[in-house]
């Protein structure tokens, strides 16, 4: 009878917890504070220990089911799922990663190595004065003329079953670009020499298919050129990423390496992840649009819109604030 008059004295914090979860349960408008939070918490397991007293000493069955309701009730609101915070999720996903990225140092010289790389390669390899031999230089005359072979059919279409095992070919494909990228950063000088490498024969291959001589270019850009933008922009992403990760474990800022590369990552996962999406964007683009019979027009549309978002969030979204604000 002890355990039983004990349990019974134990009834006033049987009802605070019952106050608290009813609080619980209206602090989606109403926030319960760290005391109260660490009260309900204590409540809870003393809760718990009662139940299995009154169990073991098998007292009356309806104090032993109002603990159940009690401990369960509890249970619920101490371990339930959390609204989703949207405000806190738009707020990064719309100011504070655009802002991250497009401020990222290791993002700016990816960018400048690439589309520096990108446009003066294909400028050597369009022109057949500046330096005559620069495309079957870079590129190699077996893979020049793999690619003439590749698109000297127009595109007419395929089979809407292959577009989607392509979709997920291009998927993998486009994913193993982006590792090699960010693998290749966190080496730094690996890191370089792959970006340059990529925009440079990229580049040379754009130039190239360019010349009026090539008729297959009328092809090679009626497929390249929808799923373009956001292909080579998930290049670049991945090799900021992975440069700041290098970077990391070279300059610690006086913090341990381990720590340091802690840090970094965090700070580097929005960059990864916008490249992520934009590889998945593009695989699906080029497994659908790409080789199908739309119109040029239509393809071309789609380049430029992508284009426009791309600049919009990354650029208008990235600008500090306080430009805005000086304007």
């Amino acid at each position: 009878m002890k355990v039983a008059e004990l349990v019974e004295q134990r009834r006033q914090n049987w009802q605070e917890l019952e106050q608290l979860c009813g609080l619980a349960q209206r602090s989606r408008k109403t926030k319960m504070g760290a005391a109260r939070v660490t009260r309900f918490a204590t409540l809870y397991r003393a809760a718990c220990a009662d139940l299995a007293l009154a169990d073991s000493y098998q007292l009356p069955p309806n104090t032993v089911q109002y603990l159940h309701r009690l401990v369960g009730r509890a249970h619920n609101q101490l371990y339930r799922s959390r609204d989703f915070a949207y405000a806190k999720w738009s707020d990064m996903l719309l100011v504070e990663a655009p802002q991250r990225i497009f401020n990222d140092r290791c993002v700016q010289l990816a960018f400048c190595l690439f589309w520096g790389g990108f446009i003066l390669s294909a400028v050597l390899a369009y022109s057949k004065d500046i330096w005559p031999d620069y495309a079957q230089q870079i590129l190699s005359q077996a893979s020049i003329e793999q690619m003439e072979t590749m698109f000297q059919d127009p595109i007419q279409g395929r089979n809407p079953q292959r577009n989607f095992a392509m979709a997920g070919w291009y998927i993998q494909h486009n994913t193993s670009i982006g590792l090699k990228c960010f693998a290749g950063g966190v080496l730094v000088i690996p890191g370089l020499f792959i970006t340059i490498f990529n925009a440079v024969s990229l580049g040379a291959s754009f130039g190239y298919m360019a010349r009026p001589d090539v008729a297959e270019g009328v092809n090679f850009f009626h497929f390249v050129t929808a799923h373009g933008p956001f292909e080579l922009t998930a290049i670049v992403l991945s090799s900021g990423a992975g440069l700041r990760i290098g970077v990391a474990w070279l300059s610690t800022g006086g913090l341990t390496r381990f720590a340091s590369l802690q840090k970094t990552g965090r700070d580097a996962s929005p960059i990864m992840g916008a490249a992520i999406v934009m590889f998945l964007l593009a695989a699906l683009i080029e497994g659908f649009l790409s080789p199908s019979a739309a119109p040029y027009w239509l393809k071309a549309a789609v380049a430029v819109i992508s284009s426009g978002m791309l600049t919009f969030y990354f650029v208008v979204l990235g600008l500090p604030r306080e430009v805005f604000r000086a304007t």
